[in-house]
């Protein structure tokens, strides 16, 4: 399953390639990075139909991950990836705004990796 992260913080990259050695190892999942919201959707242009999950910061300069997502249900419709806010802010705004912009769900910084390997799971079935 191949999993498109979007996040302005370059850290991000190494923590999930370690949290997820495993699962990478055993070509269960494939990660790919996009620094900012502009940069997914140029990946996205070329190779939306490989990315099953999207994971992305909802704060990023530049565009917002609440932009990001209704771009991407609006652009991609077949088939639709599956998209996953994260938020360092628990606000309900965000939360409300995900939502409506039609994101599959909503996780909080800093990230539960049991949980979010729990929810990638139900992903793959």
């Amino acid at each position: 399953m191949k999993i498109l992260v979007v996040d302005d913080e370059a850290d991000v990259q190494p923590l999930f390639l370690q949290r997820f050695r495993k699962e990478i190892r055993a070509h269960e999942l494939e990660f790919d990075f996009a620094l900012s919201g502009e940069e997914a959707l140029k990946y996205l242009e070329e190779r939306h139909s490989e990315v099953v999950l999207i994971l992305s910061d909802i704060n990023m300069p530049g565009m917002s991950g609440i932009e990001l997502l209704s771009r991407i249900r609006h652009d991609y419709e077949a088939p639709p990836p599956v998209v996953m806010m994260i938020t360092a802010y628990g606000d309900e705004e965000n939360h409300r705004q995900a939502m409506q912009n039609g994101a599959n769900d909503f996780l909080t910084k800093p990230l539960d990796f049991n949980l979010l390997k729990e929810k990638l799971k139900t992903i793959v079935e």
